[in-house]
């Protein structure tokens, strides 16, 4: 009876774990067939393609000279400068969706900006158009929800342009005219055109970077050439305390702290909108913070709603987000890629004989257990291409050769993911347990060493990607990309393929084409489910050692056991006199 009882509960147990197999490869299914549904998306409605779009290396695209264009009198541009236009103008083009750009300097005075494909009129605007920072007084301020169409018939025939009166400071709401009011009211920020010159002298209507709100701002006050410094970090109480709230910190020159003193002097004393300063840059509001006190020192601090990552790109945009000086489009031109569709064949056909490589040791060491790495490896490859293929239409990511370099390495990482699993399958096969225990006590110890292997290789994908720049950050996205999708692979299909293919047959009496057979992986099979025990297994080990002895080693093993031997005789006639003796005397 007991044996039943145990007998139907291994079979429950068993039962459960197919179910569970069977289900963790259907939310890979489920996985799969979402991620072609956002590709599909993307492709009906969004204007994307079914195949990676490539870098600059591989397409070409279009060049744009900036020359920059300095003050009568000037001294050509610091090299600091020249870098910091570069870093500026680089987040810029990065922000508008465009990938694996080029932006160097050239001679002193110009700096090439290289995109791949054509260049569409919204990043030529970012490129072209000078980023201007300004602190501008806030004199409207609304929802950007609340735009309203209005009529021509209700309007009156003509509308003033010109202030009622002449304007006594830059919060004066004289700056606001007829014809300015009708239009912020029917103003909408998804018109918002790109940055252009603005005459600094008169009030403009613009929306917050988010688009959640509209504004009338006077005229400019305080430029960003004033701030000396910015950073971020968390607000203290007059006590000293630290609080949880995180603040940016500006630092303005000696002309600025003149010039911020005012407009706070100014400001303080105001109600409702007027009492805001805007910090514009390109002509767009990114923080319209609250005066609340006369800052004389040059030091203001911007708290509100901010975390440490927002905290920290504001500091950047006002610390950096100023260029030093005007830049001019000075040629446009398209040039051919550097390497050509040819490196990108040759660079396939690497990647296929490493694949190809893989297969045949695969084959050669695990024989038909083998398949489960080619399978493994075709999931994983169409994972990659789908989630390549996203990121390219969603998000501008352009694949570059060192892109494809880092899906050639993931070929690498994902296949010793299996090796690592197989082998400790193997070694509980030696052990003599069983293959359906064996493929959980071996996933059980396997695990451990792909999660560890693929978190270092994870981390350097992380530091190279936030690190580097240009082709270096393709390659380490990819290698990120394969490393989490190695982890998806072996969790979701490999395991629990290796669970059923566990339960058939062929892989459980141990066949000699499965790769799993007991004999051959030196395991003495004595009937099903039934291997050579650790003494045996001692004996064994014995005799293996004893082949590996020296012929030193087998000469004195043999001259102590033939010592043995004449000890035990010795003792054997000791005993036989002894019962002879007794015998006499009985």
């Amino acid at each position: 009876m007991a044996k039943s009882t145990t007998s139907s509960a291994r079979r429950g147990r068993g039962a459960g774990i197919v179910q569970r197999a069977w289900r963790t490869l259907t939310w890979l299914l489920i996985l799969i067939l979402a991620l072609v549904g956002l590709n599909w998306l993307a492709v009906a409605t969004q204007g994307g393609q079914w195949t990676p779009r490539l870098a600059l290396d591989l397409e070409g695209g279009t060049q744009v000279v900036l020359a920059a264009q300095l003050p009568e009198g000037q001294a050509d541009p610091s090299s600091e400068q020249m870098q910091q236009a570069v870093s500026i103008i680089r987040q810029r083009i990065d922000a508008s969706g465009v990938s694996e750009a080029e932006i160097t300097t050239q001679g002193g005075r110009n700096i090439v900006v290289s995109v791949p494909g054509e260049m569409d009129q919204l990043t030529r605007d970012r490129i072209e158009n000078s980023a201007k920072l300004e602190f501008r007084a806030v004199l409207v301020a609304d929802q950007a929800a609340n735009s309203q169409a209005i009529p021509a018939d209700q309007l009156p025939e003509e509308l003033s342009t010109t202030p009622t009166a002449e304007p006594t400071n830059a919060s004066d709401l004289n700056w606001v005219t007829e014809q300015m009011y009708v239009d912020f009211l029917q103003f909408n920020c998804a018109d918002l055109a790109p940055a252009a010159e603005i005459d600094p002298t008169q009030p403009l209507i613009t929306c917050d970077d988010s688009g959640t709100e509209k504004y009338v701002l006077g005229p400019v006050e305080v430029t960003g050439e004033r701030i000396a410094d910015a950073s971020s970090g968390l607000t203290t109480t007059s006590t000293g305390a630290t609080t949880n709230q995180w603040a940016v910190n500006i630092e303005f020159d000696a002309q600025g702290t003149q010039e911020f003193a005012a407009v706070t002097e100014r400001l303080v004393g105001l109600t409702e909108n007027q009492n805001r300063f805007a910090v514009t840059l390109d002509n767009q509001v990114i923080v319209a913070p609250t005066t609340n006190a006369a800052i004389t020192d040059g030091k203001p601090q911007i708290s509100g709603n901010f975390n440490e990552e927002s905290a920290k790109a504001l500091a950047d945009q006002l610390k950096f987000g100023a260029l030093p000086f005007n830049f001019v489009a000075q040629s446009t031109s398209t040039i051919s890629a550097t390497l050509g569709s040819s490196q990108l064949v040759n660079g396939l056909i690497a990647g296929l004989i490493g694949l190809a490589a893989v297969v045949v040791y695969s084959l050669f060491q695990y024989r038909t257990l083998g398949l489960v790495t080619v399978a493994s490896l075709v999931i994983a490859a169409t994972l990659t291409y789908i989630v390549v293929t996203y990121l390219s239409n969603q998000e501008g990511y352009r694949l570059s050769l060192a892109g494809v370099a880092g899906l050639i390495v993931a070929i690498g990482i994902t296949a010793d993911s299996f090796i690592v699993y197989f082998e400790r399958i193997k070694d509980e096969l030696r052990d003599g347990k069983g293959l359906v225990s064996a493929v959980e006590g071996g996933w059980t110890r396997a695990i451990r060493t792909i999660l560890a292997s693929d978190a270092v290789n994870f981390l350097v994908a992380i530091v190279l990607l936030f690190v580097a720049v240009g082709n270096v950050r393709g390659f380490a996205l990819t290698l990120g990309i394969t490393t989490i999708i190695d982890i998806i692979v072996v969790t979701l299909f490999t395991h629990p393929l290796m669970r059923l293919l566990a339960r058939t047959p062929f892989f459980a009496d141990g066949h000699p084409a499965s790769g799993l057979d007991p004999r051959s992986l030196g395991a003495v099979y004595r009937g099903r489910g039934t291997f050579r025990t650790p003494e045996q297994k001692k004996r064994g080990a014995t005799r293996e050692a004893t082949k590996r002895q020296t012929l030193a080693e087998r000469k004195a093993e043999a001259a102590k056991k033939a010592g043995d031997d004449l000890v035990a005789a010795g003792s054997g006639n000791a005993d036989q006199k002894s019962t002879t003796s007794n015998g006499e005397k009985a």
